[in-house]
């Protein structure tokens, strides 16, 4: 079983996949700076087309999702007043480059959630 990272963002103010959003992976360097990694858009299912990472570009480390929800809701006229949130960062560590991890995200305009997904 070769490893990847995915994902997927659902807008539940809307109860729709969130389309579009800029997602940015970043890898943790011995030195504790973020070094980009990869650069991708959601599609219409709010999925990324292809994993993030996958087989032999996995790597025990810790990584960060940077996902850039304020453009989307500037984008799609979901403004709220005042505006809060801008990009969303998660960091997670792979422990095992072999196993998938799926690291969804579900927004609203004023608030997110995320889990380790299957």
């Amino acid at each position: 079983m070769s490893g990847k990272i995915t994902t997927h963002v659902l807008d539940i103010s809307t109860g729709r996949p969130a389309v579009n959003v800029v997602i940015e992976l970043w890898r943790m360097k011995e030195t504790n700076q973020l070094e980009k990694v990869k650069e991708s858009r959601t599609n219409d299912d709010g999925r990324v087309t292809k994993p993030l990472l996958e087989d032999n570009e996995m790597q025990v480390g810790t990584y960060q999702i940077q996902f850039h929800v304020g453009d989307y809701y500037r984008e799609n006229n979901l403004n709220q007043d005042p505006q809060f949130l801008e990009v969303v960062p998660v960091q997670f560590l792979v422990s095992n480059e072999r196993e998938h991890y799926h690291v969804p995200l579900l927004i609203a305009p004023g608030g997110y959630s995320t889990y380790r997904g299957s």
